[in-house]
């Protein structure tokens, strides 16, 4: 008889984890506060509000109340509390489709990356302002004609005295325009076949600097929040290398898991799904339909453990990239699926002219879909850095 040894493969998420119980009252403080600004029509809620609802004044407004800059130290202006409670707050904010863009990149990865790679004095530059909701970051990684493939960018910075003079090119940084700066990987050695990842740094380019130009990208819309940043020789100063010269790679990967593990791979749509469950509550719906909205509430909650495991995990001190790019992956595309069913399940079609309502928030969800499943990460992209984590390629 053949004995067949099997091989055991890497977990893909972390272990579960439970929200401890002093973060119970945090949600019901957030919740009072959201339903107070809804009530006085403060705003109304989108679809996909973390890209695209830019309101500098409610970002502040969390700031006041402690909810930005949660897991920053308290020296720099933070609230050094942990990835757990922001994880709370961030969850609140999305559901209840609240405009969280302007301060969203931000509070997610620069702060964390500031605190792992930054100088003292790139932390007492940005971090106070970044608590405050006052200083805003956009993400410098993606180039034309490289898509997903970043160990393919051509921005080059060549040392000069003192700092390193930038040229080259990033597209789809929403909000550049009206961020203060943002994180480029650029390539600061000459490209090495025998290793893509070599010679990459992070530079920190304030977006006002001399020889930055920003070119808006609208959408077919009109709405403009896409935009491609040019650099025609600008001056970086050497303090304003983030991390090691041509760690790049290491840090931009390690970011990666702030970015694609968070509850907004899974919760663009979810004021929509919301909707339609109290659209579908005053109809009459087959046990096939019913059973249809049941598997997305189902598959919803299984995103939050695996997304709240990875929050745990960072919490510890862990960076699960690996675990990320399973949720940004399984995530956009349930986020797709909302659409779907919304559109299957329901005969109101969408409005993008309505001011609020079920029509405009899936008028917004179908109009921003396309590019769920390709920011942060392409689907496909994602599935060889799983398979090559689990060793399979």
């Amino acid at each position: 008889m053949t004995v067949t040894t099997m091989t055991r493969l890497p977990s893909l998420v972390p272990p579960p984890v439970d929200l401890p119980e002093r973060v119970a009252a945090l949600r019901a403080d957030v919740r009072a506060f959201l339903a107070e600004e809804r009530a006085a029509g403060a705003w109304h809620p989108r679809a996909d509000v973390w890209l695209t609802g830019w309101d500098e004044r409610f970002s502040k407004e969390l700031a006041r109340r402690g909810w930005l800059g949660m897991t920053i130290p308290t020296e720099y202006g933070g609230h050094g509390r942990g990835a757990l409670d922001r994880y709370v707050v961030t969850e609140e904010l999305l559901a209840a489709g609240a405009p969280v863009a302007a301060h969203w990149v931000a509070d997610r990865q620069i702060g964390p990356s500031l605190m792992r790679f930054g100088t003292e004095e790139q932390r007492q530059k940005f971090l106070p302002g970044i608590a405050a909701g006052e200083v805003y970051f956009g993400i410098g990684m993606s180039e034309p004609d490289s898509g997903s493939d970043l160990a393919s960018v051509r921005s080059k910075a060549d040392k000069v005295d003192g700092g390193w003079e930038l040229t080259g090119r990033k597209v789809w940084t929403s909000g550049a325009h009206h961020a203060h700066a943002f994180f480029a990987l650029v390539r600061t050695a000459p490209k090495d076949d025998t290793n893509r990842h070599a010679g990459l740094s992070q530079l920190i380019v304030e977006l006002n600097s001399p020889g930055v130009e920003i070119r808006p990208i609208p959408l077919l819309t009109g709405a403009h929040h896409f935009n491609e940043v040019v650099f025609d020789k600008v001056f970086i100063p050497d303090s304003m290398v983030l991390g090691e010269v041509g760690q790049g790679w290491h840090q931009v990967t390690s970011e990666l898991a702030f970015e694609r593990s968070g509850p907004e791979r899974f919760l663009s749509t979810y004021p929509l799904l919301a909707a339609l469950v109290g659209e579908i509550g005053r109809t009459e719906l087959d046990a096939g339909r019913r059973r249809d909205l049941g598997g997305l509430v189902s598959r919803l909650w299984t995103l939050r453990r695996m997304s709240l495991a990875i929050a745990g995990a960072l919490e510890s001190g862990a960076a699960p990239e690996l675990a990320a790019a399973v949720v940004k992956d399984l995530g956009t595309r349930f986020e797709n699926e909302v659409i779907d069913a919304a559109r299957l399940l329901l005969s109101i079609p969408p409005d993008p002219g309505a001011d609020h309502g079920y029509a405009r928030l899936l008028a917004d969800a179908v109009l921003q879909s396309p590019g769920f499943t390709l920011r942060g990460g392409t689907n496909e992209i994602l599935r060889g850095i799983v398979a090559r984590g689990l060793g399979l390629r």
